[in-house]
């Protein structure tokens, strides 16, 4: 199968599936954050859209334990930053629907949670289709070291992803499946 069936069928498979309840631990994602040696408390999610894997609550846990949260905006030409934001202020909807953080200042993750629309054994993903993680984490990579994490639904594991030279693969996926 090539991406754009992937993405269709897998999409399809995940509307069908959100209104159960699913959850990632907690405690796996810093498990992963001490066996990297990661100290920075810099963390970057995003705010679920079209049936992604819901990680507000793990956004949360990170804040309770001092960790800044940044929430992406999408900028010109297929561009995307990070900005500072806590879960207790406001956020405002961009033109593709999706809620950005308000605040202007640009900051750089530590560590990336990463929305994902399938992946494969070999933490190869696909998004929507634009590009937008993979040119973030392709500019980061040469501005600091930084750990990507992707989240997901265990059934959104396809057998092969195809790729090619745009393509970023992460370091982990985790899913609700994962202890």
């Amino acid at each position: 199968m090539n991406k754009p069936e992937i993405r269709k069928k897998i999409l399809k498979i995940r509307k069908q599936n959100t209104s159960k309840n699913f959850n990632i631990d907690f405690k796996h994602v810093l498990k992963i954050l001490k066996k990297e040696k990661i100290y920075g408390k810099i963390i970057g999610g995003y705010y679920p859209y079209n049936h992604e894997f819901d990680n507000m609550k793990i956004l949360a846990k990170f804040e309770k334990q001092n960790y800044s949260i940044l929430l992406p905006k999408i900028k010109k030409d297929y561009q995307m930053e990070f900005f500072k934001w806590s879960t207790k202020e406001p956020l405002m909807v961009n033109k593709y629907g999706i809620p950005e953080p308000i605040s202007n200042e640009v900051k750089y993750p530590n560590v990336l949670l990463v929305p994902l629309v399938a992946f494969d054994k070999h933490f190869n993903r696909i998004g929507y289709g634009g590009g937008f993680y993979d040119r973030y984490i392709k500019k980061i990579k040469k501005i600091k070291k930084i750990l990507t994490i992707g989240l997901a639904y265990s059934f959104q594991k396809v057998k092969k992803i195809p790729t090619n030279e745009n393509d970023i693969k992460l370091d982990y996926i985790v899913t609700e499946k994962i202890k």
